[in-house]
C-alpha cells in the first residue's frame, strides 16, 4: 500500500503580491523553495490563515534572495498581499518510508527570512 505523506512545509509566510492576470501558480523565492524541498512546478496545497482559504496550484521559482511569494492567476482571489499563508508538498512512499517521515518545516518570520528549520523528510532531499 502506498501513503501520501507531507515532505515539505513552509509555515508563516507572507504573501508579498497578489497579480490575478497571470497564468497562475505561486511563485516562491528559489533559496526558500530549496531550503524547504520544494521543487520547481511541483504541485502544492496553500493554506491562507488570514482568511481560511485553502487551494492547490503549483511553485514556480522566484528570484533568489527576494523573499517572495507572489500568487498568480486566479489563485489570487485565495490570498491578498500581507497575507499569513502556510505552503505545503506532499510524496508518495511505501508503509515502511511513512513510518520514518519527518517533513521539512521551515518557519519564517514577518518578512518571510527562514528563522528555524524542523525535520528532515527523505521525499524532500531526493
Amino acid at each position: 500500500m502506498n501513503f501520501v505523506m507531507c515532505k515539505s512545509k513552509i509555515h508563516k509566510a507572507r504573501v508579498t503580491d497578489s497579480i490575478l492576470d497571470y497564468e497562475g501558480s505561486l511563485e516562491i523565492d528559489t533559496d526558500i523553495m530549496k531550503a524547504a524541498g520544494i521543487y520547481p512546478y511541483e504541485k502544492i496545497l496553500v493554506v491562507n490563515a488570514s482568511n481560511g482559504q485553502r487551494f492547490e496550484t503549483y511553485a514556480i521559482p522566484g528570484e533568489a534572495g527576494t523573499r517572495a511569494f507572489k500568487v498568480n492567476g486566479a489563485a489570487a482571489h485565495r490570498a491578498s498581499k500581507g497575507d499569513t499563508i502556510t505552503v505545503m508538498s506532499f510524496g508518495v512512499c511505501s508503509e515502511k518510508e511513512a513510518r520514518k517521515i519527518s517533513p521539512k518545516i521551515l518557519i519564517m518570520n514577518a518578512r518571510n527570512e527562514i528563522v528555524k528549520k524542523k525535520g528532515r523528510s527523505p521525499l524532500a532531499d531526493a
